[in-house]
């Protein structure tokens, strides 16, 4: 695969696929956990809100395709502005 730092699957893993998928070979595991999340609503992904304002992500793959990797990438920037309001000295 071109750009395999892009990529990863791990089958071996006792919760893949931790989303429903139609194409095991191409589901991503490079953001097992959703870099995006921290971002609520501005994360780009299918989610929804529970009860006490828990994000629930059970449907969304985005970080799971592979060619989500450039625009996962892209939102870094937001994610470091996030973490620098967040800051506390």
């Amino acid at each position: 695969m071109n750009n395999s730092y892009c990529f990863f699957n791990n089958k071996d893993c006792q919760f893949f696929p931790c989303h429903e998928t139609n194409d095991p070979d191409s589901f991503n595991c490079l953001f097992c956990y959703c870099p995006l999340y921290a971002l609520g609503d501005k994360c780009g992904g299918n989610f929804r809100y529970l009860a006490g304002e828990c994000k629930d992500c059970s449907n969304c793959t985005v970080p799971h395709r592979p060619e989500n990797y450039a625009y996962i990438v892209s939102k870094y920037e937001e994610l470091m502005e996030l973490a620098k309001q967040n800051h506390k000295e």
